[in-house]
């Protein structure tokens, strides 16, 4: 393991002013996405909408650090036969791979789930190695409900995430870990700062057991944040105040960078909250976004489906990654979404 170049790899990611593309959805996500515009999900149609974003010159060279792909994407070439691949290293960002194989029914554990995919992940691992990948992902999802998490879904996730990125520093991928607990339900900020930093303090503990070198490695943590049910939304001040001190209390300085997840926030939500952190600083590793939906929304719309809305699409991709990159150095302000509105 060359940790010299891992770090470099993972500072690059998280640099200021830029954030990583989530464009690893599955075949069943983007496909619900695609109805919500009238666009069939075939391999042709997801090729040419992914296409399009990765030559949006302006926003992939200024914005974009890295760009997560899902595996049929990083074998795909463009339209004019170029590797997919290539467009994003061309463009100045990093190529990564999302590698988990989606969540299986935790047994004795009702409504709790462990990731899987771990089986032949070494030899995946360098495949995707020689296409041009230099990070991964792996997402673990913890649930807030009555009763739930327990600490066997802590645990056994914490556990899959810290053998997934011994696995990736051993084929010289920088590992995203990617401890996901979700804002779905109704429970307050509290609640859920309480069960991110039992989660985060969990996985911390399992990557020093499997020996993971921390400064070859990213952290992709949800904000401390309301359920989405929940009757009493916390303001953008306390949600950023939260976090950051969340974030101090379990985040060792060694990591060179956290780049938030936006777990269902709204655009401009998950663009307020990362800039009013900033305001907070200074911080021991660098912070920036890993934002999918989020940056997507709204180039999906624009777009939708139809090659002469290509400009418009990538408008609209610029505008939002510019938005979050701005954010990302504590520079964004609510004015600017009026004004480009």
């Amino acid at each position: 393991m060359n940790l010299t170049e891992l770090n470099r790899i993972a500072t690059a990611m998280v640099v200021s002013g830029k954030g990583i593309l989530a464009a690893d959805e599955s075949s069943g996500t983007i496909k619900k996405r695609f109805d919500a515009i009238g666009v069939e999900s075939t391999e042709s149609s997801r090729r040419d909408y992914r296409e399009m974003l990765f030559r949006s010159r302006d926003a992939m060279s200024r914005y974009i650090s890295g760009v997560i792909l899902y595996d049929e994407t990083i074998w795909q070439n463009a339209a004019d036969g170029t590797p997919l691949v290539k467009l994003i290293e061309d463009s100045g960002a990093i190529p990564g791979i999302k590698v988990d194989e989606g969540t299986q029914a935790l047994p004795m554990c009702p409504g709790e789930t462990v990731t899987v995919g771990l089986d032949k992940l070494a030899d995946r691992l360098k495949t995707y190695y020689e296409r041009g990948a230099r990070f991964a992902k792996w997402r673990a999802v913890i649930d807030i409900g009555t009763g739930i998490p327990s600490m066997t879904a802590i645990r056994v996730n914490a556990h899959a995430l810290a053998r997934y990125a011994a696995l990736c520093q051993a084929a010289q991928i920088v590992p995203i870990v990617e401890p996901e607990v979700l804002m779905d339900g109704d429970h307050d900020i509290d609640r859920c700062y309480e069960v991110t930093s039992r989660v985060l303090n969990k996985t911390f503990q399992e990557l020093r057991v499997q020996r993971i070198a921390l400064e070859g490695m990213v952290l992709k943590p949800n904000m401390a944040i309301s359920g989405k049910k929940c009757a009493k939304q916390a303001s953008v001040e306390e949600v950023a105040e939260k976090t950051i001190r969340l974030l101090k209390a379990c985040v060792p300085a060694a990591v060179p960078g956290i780049a938030f997840l936006s777990g269902g926030q709204s655009d401009e939500e998950a663009t307020a909250h990362l800039n009013a952190m900033h305001k907070l600083g200074p911080l021991p590793w660098g912070l920036t976004f890993s934002y999918g939906r989020a940056l997507q929304a709204a180039p999906q719309k624009a777009w939708s489906g139809k090659a002469e809305n290509v400009t418009a699409g990538q408008n609209a991709f610029s505008h939002r990654a510019r938005m979050n990159g701005l954010a990302s150095k504590g520079e964004w302000q609510s004015s600017l979404e009026q004004k480009a509105a």
